[in-house]
């Protein structure tokens, strides 16, 4: 046996040997679907922030982070609203994800579920106690690449599972004509000014044919109905943040207020 071929057994070996999972992370996927394309999501997004020219969403009105999954819950875009990739807080890219991996995973054909709908459920004696640690995120996806590529359409988490459960607002599945496409994440803000950012987004790309949701008549509406007491009637609820967006939410058809869940 000559050199070359004894040293391609010993490559063709060491493939072999490694992990699938890290030899697909290191590629992504081809023929992905993707509900969003990078440009489109970017461009919305812009119009949908304060800092970009649009309404403000009730918060601190800063620059945002979105990232859209495929109904498999594979990246499939990332966003930022700002003119660079440090206009907005860093760590809401892997926020922004995650968001979009939550609202996918808990969603439906027939029923959406907001990443705000799961707060109240989360909470210590609640239905859905431990699920924030129920799916971890995967740091070998967040860390990968290098932050110039951040938010780009080579975004590193493009074309790979980011995993990871976030109970407070920001994620919202989305739906087209034909059912359930994927979901959108948001962050960078409030939590409550997150979801209503992602409610303008979504209702601008038209993914918006929501079936149903938590909600009776609103869908996967936030709803802020958490009493001094901390409780929740509906069991879905969320808190209010400091600002306005609770306000907002209920001009926008976003969010519910009060005891009584339309």
């Amino acid at each position: 046996m000559g050199k070359p071929t004894v040293l391609a057994t010993v490559i063709l070996a060491a493939t072999l040997a490694m992990p699938q999972g890290a030899i697909a992370q290191d590629q992504p996927r081809p023929g992905m679907s993707c509900p969003v394309d990078h440009d489109q999501l970017a461009d919305i997004l812009k119009k949908s922030v304060k800092p970009g020219g649009g309404p403000s969403n009730g918060g601190l009105d800063n620059n945002e982070w979105a990232a859209v999954v495929n109904r498999q819950g594979v990246v499939c875009a990332v966003a930022y609203s700002g003119s660079k990739v440090d206009d907005q807080w860093p760590g809401s890219r892997a926020i922004a994800a995650e968001k979009a991996n939550t609202a996918n995973a808990f969603s439906l054909t027939s029923k959406a579920m907001a990443s705000a709908n799961l707060y109240a459920g989360a909470q210590p004696g609640g239905f859905l106690f431990g699920a924030a640690l129920s799916n971890p995120p995967s740091p070998e996806v967040i860390y990968a690449g290098t932050p110039d590529e951040f938010g780009t359409a080579h975004d590193p988490m493009v074309g790979k599972p980011v995993g990871g459960v976030i109970v407070f607002g920001g994620g919202l599945a989305l739906y087209d004509g034909n059912g359930i496409a994927g979901a959108l994440g948001v962050s960078g803000d409030s939590s409550c000014a997150d979801h209503n950012v992602a409610w303008r987004v979504r209702h601008l790309l038209g993914l918006d044919h929501v079936p149903a949701g938590v909600s009776p008549n609103m869908k996967d509406a936030i709803i802020y109905d958490i009493g001094p007491d901390g409780k929740s009637p509906s069991g879905f609820g969320h808190p209010k943040c400091n600002g306005k967006e609770d306000q907002i939410a209920v001009d926008l058809g976003a969010g519910v207020s009060g005891s009584v869940v339309r």
